[in-house]
C-alpha cells in the first residue's frame, strides 16, 4: 500500500484514520471496528464490503 495513499484515505463512516494491516490486506478503522478489504491493490471503501472486527481481534 502506497504511504501517500494511506495518508489521504479515511474511514467513509466516521472520517477517522485507517491502519493498514499488511498480512490481511485490509484497512482497519479502530473507531468503528471495521476492516475494509484491498482487492487487486485497490481499497474497497464501501460499508457493505467491510467486515466487522471480532471482539478478540487486536486493532
Amino acid at each position: 500500500m502506497d504511504a501517500k495513499l494511506l495518508e489521504i484515505l479515511v474511514c467513509p463512516i466516521c472520517k477517522g484514520p485507517l491502519v493498514f494491516k499488511k498480512s490481511e490486506q485490509e484497512l482497519i478503522c479502530k473507531a468503528d471496528r471495521l476492516a475494509f478489504p484491498i482487492k487487486d491493490g485497490i481499497p474497497v471503501m464501501l460499508e457493505e464490503e467491510a467486515r466487522q472486527l471480532l471482539a478478540e481481534e487486536e486493532v
